[in-house]
């Protein structure tokens, strides 16, 4: 077996059934053989996006490959694996590199070497019987804890070295873990005992699905909601208790309950001090739930860290505050300053939204935009700076993953 159809065959054997890419790179061929479906993109950056939204919508069961040539191919790779990083987002990154002889001379951009510091792993194919434990350790990376790119390059003068059959590859287990048993306890206590408390969802909630969970223990105790842009769709944004989605520009709920909030609980987030997100006050007691431990006290201090997977973290909380608050908390008094909060906020910028001043502004065109598509079955992402602040405010995200968010 050519060591091309080998990792054709190992892609097809962890689910990919399209491999996004960019002339030239031999595996598009090879997948096509396979019967993987290659897309080819206009530039490197813009297919790395293609890849990152296909590990997105599926929450990570399906991680999404990209592939393009060594050299300038590579080199223009280079913002779109950043992103990737930045948001870690699960994504297989496949270039093709110089010949093994000329990997390491100088101009020659070497993608495992340069690209390193912004990828889970990063690793060149140096001998082709190693392709399995090469891609194993790659698709384990991409498939458990905190996501983020993985690269394999793949040396251009390898292609045809010979692979032993048969091909010695099985897809990679998947692992979950929930947070300490005392831990939890402590943070229901906290939970039940708040006079004011929210929460804080990432878009860890997508990645673990856990948005029943999410909305369970927002009903059980009245919590109020606010997202990330990562998180933003985890929770329904008609909900009475939704606040809306953290960002550059946020709606009035969001500050307010920021600002007067004795208690904050970040599920699935990382609490990162960014631009794109909201400032969190200092001295609040903050409880933070994350699937990496490297971000507790990163950036706020935490009395409370529950390191796990969301879904299992939200399980394991409502199973202890049930033991004590055995119905739903009345949220009317919570759920009607929201709304006035809200009525507040739209009718600030209403005339912004409905005004037929010519040309349309961008404010317009998103209002009758949300009101024209059929939401369910819509999915939205934006472009950097402006477009982001002008949709993530007022679009109202009724279902999980419909609206994909980046900072």
């Amino acid at each position: 077996m050519k060591l091309g159809d080998a990792i054709a065959e190992i892609l097809k054997r962890e689910g990919i059934e399209i491999l996004c890419g960019y002339p030239v790179n031999h595996l598009i061929e090879y997948a096509a053989a396979a019967d993987i479906r290659p897309v080819m993109c206009r530039q490197e950056r813009v297919g790395i996006h293609m890849a990152d939204a296909i590990s997105r919508v599926t929450s990570g069961d399906t991680i999404g490959a990209f592939c393009m040539q060594h050299g300038p191919g590579a080199e223009n790779a280079m913002g779109g694996v950043a992103q990737c990083y930045g948001e870690s987002v699960p994504v297989l990154i496949l270039p093709m590199g110089y010949a093994r002889r000329l990997a390491n001379i100088d101009p020659n951009f070497n993608s495992s070497t340069a690209m390193k510091p912004y990828t889970k792993s990063a690793e060149p194919i140096t001998s082709a019987n190693e392709v399995g434990n090469i891609f194993r350790r790659a698709f384990t990376n991409l498939r458990n804890g905190r996501g983020g790119p993985c690269i394999v390059e793949i040396p251009g003068d390898m292609w045809n070295d010979e692979v032993s059959e048969p091909l010695n590859y099985t897809p990679v287990l998947r692992t979950k873990s929930g947070a300490d048993p005392k831990d939890i306890k402590r943070a229901a206590a906290m939970l039940i005992a708040a006079k004011n408390p929210m929460m804080y969802a990432g878009q860890g909630v997508h990645y673990a699905k856990a948005w029943p969970q999410l909305r369970k223990l927002a009903e059980l105790l009245a919590l109020p909601v606010m997202t990330s842009l990562g998180g933003k769709s985890s929770f329904p944004e008609t909900h009475p208790l939704a606040l809306g989605s953290a960002g550059v520009a946020m709606p009035r709920a969001v500050t307010k309950f920021l600002a007067e909030s004795d208690l904050l609980f970040g599920i699935g987030c990382s609490f990162t001090e960014t631009s794109f997100g909201a400032a969190i006050p200092k001295g609040k007691a903050i409880i933070h739930s994350t699937v990496d431990a490297m971000h507790i006290n990163k950036d706020v201090e935490a009395k409370i860290g529950l390191v796990g997977d969301a879904a299992l973290v939200l399980d394991a909380l409502i199973e202890e505050i049930s033991k004590t608050v055995k119905a739903n908390r009345d949220a009317a008094a919570v759920s009607a300053v929201i709304a006035q909060s809200h009525a507040e906020f739209m009718a600030k910028w209403m005339p912004k939204l409905t005004s037929n001043d010519a040309p349309l502004n961008p404010y317009r065109v998103l209002w009758e935009l949300q009101k024209t598509v059929d939401m369910e079955n819509t999915i939205i992402t934006h472009d950097a700076g402006s477009p982001r602040d002008q949709l993530s405010p007022f679009w109202k995200s009724t279902k999980p993953l419909s609206y994909i968010g980046w900072g």
